[in-house]
């Protein structure tokens, strides 16, 4: 199983970012990323169809022999990973915005956090963010219409702008020096955000910590691979692959995306 793929889901093109990271720190990994952008975003839709959703991916991933699933998504993450993890025996890799780190990193003891209204409300963020942000005034954002914009490539867009601009001037009259982005697709907004909040403000997402757990995970499942064949990597989306192919081409790696029925 050590050769065996990496799977990694999103609900969209989002989990690109943590493909990055992962590949970054597990060059030798062979992996199989599947966007499901057909559904995207998955942050306003009820924890049924989110876990339906997840599951249909997860099976997917399995039946094309994945040995450990990434859930790229803050959404399916907070929403799904519990249930998928009692009903399948293969290793679930979720995403948690970066709470912690925010808190403890805070001058101002005030930290905000953009992420998709799915995530605001799981019982997850809530339990972290009292774990962890105790003394801290935590402001959440629903980043709505975010999600949208990016899986139609319009992150450089004037209505993408105007957004941004209304989610994260009243954080900033707040004082916050962190911010945490709660959805893997926000970092592709990273140059926008910065222009906004300046450098006085943080930006944390949790691409890195991803990676670093999954490194983790494999060696404790002993499923490092160790061959040197030449690695595989594939990327099927249900939706439009155009904007999939941009950000793959951003790499300059020949990587390409494929349609699929799904």
């Amino acid at each position: 199983m050590s050769n065996a793929p990496i799977g990694i889901f999103d609900s969209g093109i989002g989990g690109i970012t943590i493909y990055k990271e992962i590949h970054s720190l597990l060059p030798m990994e062979n992996i199989i990323y599947l966007a499901d952008s057909k559904n995207a975003p998955y942050g306003g839709k009820s924890q049924e169809k989110i876990i339906e959703y997840s599951v249909k991916n997860t099976e997917f991933l399995i039946k094309n022999g994945c040995k450990l699933i990434v859930v790229a998504c803050n959404t399916a993450s907070t929403n799904a990973v519990k249930y998928l993890r009692e009903h399948y025996k293969i290793p679930f890799i979720r995403v948690q915005p970066a709470i912690k780190p925010a808190a403890l990193n805070s001058t101002t003891k005030n930290v905000g956090i953009l992420a998709t209204n799915g995530t605001l409300k799981s019982e997850l963020l809530y339990e972290t963010s009292q774990k962890f942000a105790q003394g801290v005034h935590v402001t959440e954002q629903v980043g709505e219409g975010l999600v949208s914009l990016i899986e139609l490539g319009k992150t450089n867009s004037s209505e993408m702008i105007k957004l941004l601009n209304k989610y994260l001037q009243p954080m900033l009259l707040k004082n916050i020096d962190q911010l945490v982005l709660g959805c893997t697709h926000y970092p592709f907004l990273i140059p926008q955000i910065k222009k906004i909040v300046g450098k006085k403000v943080n930006i944390l997402d949790s691409g890195e910590a991803i990676a670093r757990q999954t490194k983790v995970i494999l060696e404790q499942e002993h499923l490092i691979n160790n061959s040197y064949t030449k690695v595989s990597r594939k990327f099927y989306s249900n939706g439009n692959t155009a904007v999939l192919q941009y950000f793959l081409d951003t790499f300059k790696e020949n990587l390409k995306a494929e349609k699929i029925n799904f």
